[in-house]
């Protein structure tokens, strides 16, 4: 969709990038969707605030980080992505031993971190392929743990562009799921985290041994998204779409894991639509032979092509 900036875009004094018609393939990593009409990357939490209050109240946004999570439809995106990552990334140990994160560091490099300053309760951070601001906004976490378990507050983004601090209370929390108790427009900017002191070499061990599992049991070799479907209670997601006979089930260039059936990888040129019509597929079938209906677990936005 190529389109003329509005002049409202002129008119504002930024310091960060403003780009148009953006393919999204290349900022997310199942690497396939439509074009983004426009997409900003602020230059620090400053600039954001200042994109922010210039734009009408109408223009749509999206924040996305590594694209880990994520799947744009073909169409593409009507409005502004606004680019976290390599922006808000800002680490920091505080005076008071809390670790301050930015909405776009990348889970690794906080996990490294906080092994580097002794802090325990992290490692897990290292599995998880995404920045901060989506793993609050989805409560992500890894074999066992959850990042909303060691969040002591939160700062935001209001739609208008001004600053605000939350905590939990503000959210309902559960299992892969975020959602503001009042209703708001708003993005995570950055987080403090309580972690207890510990052993940075232990801590980097459990890096190295959660990294390995990692490796061994994911497809990593291939453009995916993590887990496509959120377990459901008292079961593995992968054990029944594998239960099923999926594995290796394909439709155009997505096809699901061999390696991992929670896992829809792209082969080499998948659609988003392709992508999409698998998750249903997947979905339908697990639905139809055991009564249960997997919840999908990556984003799905934009326009059907």
């Amino acid at each position: 969709m190529k389109m003329t900036e509005p002049k409202y875009f002129a008119d504002l004094v930024l310091r960060g990038k403003l780009s148009s018609n953006v393919p999204m393939n290349k900022y997310t990593s199942w690497r396939a969707g439509g074009v983004a009409e426009r997409m900003y990357q602020p230059a620090n939490l400053g600039d954001l605030l200042v994109f922010l209050r210039g734009l009408p109240a109408d223009e749509p946004l999206y924040a996305v980080g590594l694209g880990s999570n994520l799947l744009v439809r073909d169409g593409g995106l009507r409005g502004t992505v606004l680019l976290m990552h390599g922006a808000l990334r800002e680490l920091r140990l505080e005076s008071d031993g809390r670790l301050y994160a930015e909405a776009g560091v990348p889970g690794a490099k906080l996990a490294r971190f906080a092994a580097l300053h002794n802090l325990s309760g992290a490692a897990f951070f290292a599995g998880i392929p995404g920045t901060v601001g989506g793993m609050l906004a989805m409560n992500a976490g890894c074999y066992g743990s959850e990042i909303w378990d060691v969040v002591k507050r939160v700062q935001v983004v209001s739609r208008s562009g001004e600053l605000r601090e939350r905590t939990a209370a503000d959210y309902e929390i559960g299992y892969r799921r975020v959602a503001l108790r009042e209703r708001s427009e708003e993005w995570f900017t950055a987080a403090w985290l309580h972690l207890p002191s510990g052993d940075g070499k232990v801590v980097r061990e459990e890096i190295r041994a959660l990294l390995s599992k990692r490796i061994a049991s994911q497809p990593l070799n291939l453009p995916n998204a993590g887990s496509v479907f959120r377990n459901p209670p008292g079961d593995y997601a992968a054990r029944m779409i594998e239960s099923c006979g999926l594995k290796g089930r394909q439709i155009g260039g997505a096809r699901v894991s061999e390696k991992h059936a929670n896992f829809i990888v792209n082969v080499g040129d998948a659609t988003a639509t392709d992508i999409e019509n698998l998750i249903n597929e997947v979905q339908a079938a697990v639905e139809e032979k055991t009564g249960i209906r997997l919840h999908p677990e990556v984003r799905i936005i934009g326009e059907a092509k």
